[in-house]
């Protein structure tokens, strides 16, 4: 009986001594990535959805064998939004959790923050954020997914020139992505044809903007856009109508979210912006040959999670971009770097990536559509 006992406390012993290797192997054999979303603050409407989508690729990259047999292991952190602490966690990623590269940060500023120190320890950063300065100019060790700014501006513009529209206000946020709209708009205007007839500026914090939007009443302006994330471009949608102006407005290509329908309600209803195609999907041609790719993603993370924003492919496009690297480099920084700068032809939610030494986003303004608020939901504007 007490030898029966024996044995079976070695077996056991042996089993749990087998399952230690077992999980020491399979983190040894993996490939270690960072991700920096806010999952919390302003931007968390960003950085949540792309911890979902990157969550779900994860798993079907992982449950098809992984990277050239190895598994992926994302380790993810908060920055709630704030660039002091996207620095802190980048660091905590690269410093102790030795990843290969990082995807994200979610916002313009945090993204600028943490430049310099991911140039210093040359590591792959692919940002999920908008703004135009992150890989304007080039920063060698710094890419990213979404669309820049100065190419949702060419895309706005497009439309202003098209309908005829001449005098425009501006409504910028002065966080990081407010601040590279503006000079993005202010840079393109003139060469457009267009007249900057109001320049304000607001803070996303800010619960009413009544003040700048009376102002903008007082000129002849045929448009007002607003430029910046988070709920305060709702806000000012809310004033325009509380006011009972009639200029139409029009947002940055990183609105086009169902937070902002939500936060804004009825007053949303006609507003107009550059957005990725990935919002549409449904309502794209039968001949874009996009459309069944786009389609099957939106219904696969909506079955899940509930409606896609225009942010929900930024870690998306980021993920794949580094595993499509990661398959021809291998686990070596410099070399998985060298790879995501050769991406060429990719095709991802939103767009198709060509990337280059002068280009580290890949992207133009080809892979915007305008799109509309119509009914509580979004529409392609003709």
């Amino acid at each position: 009986m007490r030898g029966r006992l024996i044995l079976r406390i070695v077996a056991l012993t042996v089993m749990v001594a087998f399952s230690l290797v077992a999980q020491h192997t399979y983190a040894a054999d993996s490939y270690k990535i960072g991700a920096a979303f806010a999952l919390t603050g302003p931007a968390a409407m960003i950085g949540d959805p792309s911890k979902k989508m990157a969550d779900m690729l994860l798993k079907e990259i992982n449950d098809g064998g992984g990277v050239n047999g190895h598994p992926i292991e994302m380790i993810t952190y908060d920055t709630a939004s704030d660039p002091t602490r996207a620095v802190t966690v980048i660091r905590r990623l690269v410093n102790k959790d030795k990843v290969l590269a990082v995807i994200g940060p979610t916002t313009t500023g945090s993204a600028m923050a943490s430049i310099k120190f991911i140039q210093d320890s040359e590591v792959p950063m692919i940002a999920c954020v908008g703004g135009s300065p992150v890989v304007i100019p080039v920063k060698k060790w710094v890419f990213k997914s979404p669309q820049t700014g100065i190419v949702a501006a060419e895309r706005l513009f497009d439309y202003f020139v098209e309908k005829g529209i001449k005098k425009v206000a501006l409504m910028t946020s002065a966080g990081g992505f407010g601040s590279s709209g503006k000079k993005a708009l202010l840079d393109q205007a003139e060469s457009r044809g267009l007249k900057i007839v109001a320049d304000h500026r607001y803070n996303d914090k800010d619960t009413d903007m009544s003040a700048q939007i009376t102002a903008i009443r007082g000129t002849d302006a045929q448009a007002i856009v607003v430029w910046g994330i988070g709920p305060a471009p709702a806000i000012i949608t809310k004033n325009v109508k509380q006011l009972g102006d009639k200029i139409p407005v029009f947002m940055s290509h990183g609105q086009a979210d169902p937070s902002f329908i939500r936060l804004a309600g009825s007053a949303a209803e006609g507003v107009r912006m550059p957005a990725s195609r990935f919002i549409v999907a449904d309502l794209l041609s039968d001949n874009d040959s996009r459309k069944p790719f786009l389609q099957k993603i939106k219904k696969a993370y909506e079955a899940r999670y509930g409606p896609v924003s225009t942010h929900t492919g930024y870690a998306y496009d980021a993920l794949q971009i580094l595993v499509r690297a990661l398959e021809k480099a291998g686990p070596d920084r410099a070399k998985l770097r060298d790879a995501i700068e050769k991406t060429k032809g990719y095709v991802g939610i939103n767009g198709t990536f060509n990337m280059s030494p002068d280009d580290h986003n890949g992207l133009t303004k080809k892979s915007l559509v305008m799109v509309m608020v119509k009914d509580g939901g979004w529409v392609i504007v003709p």
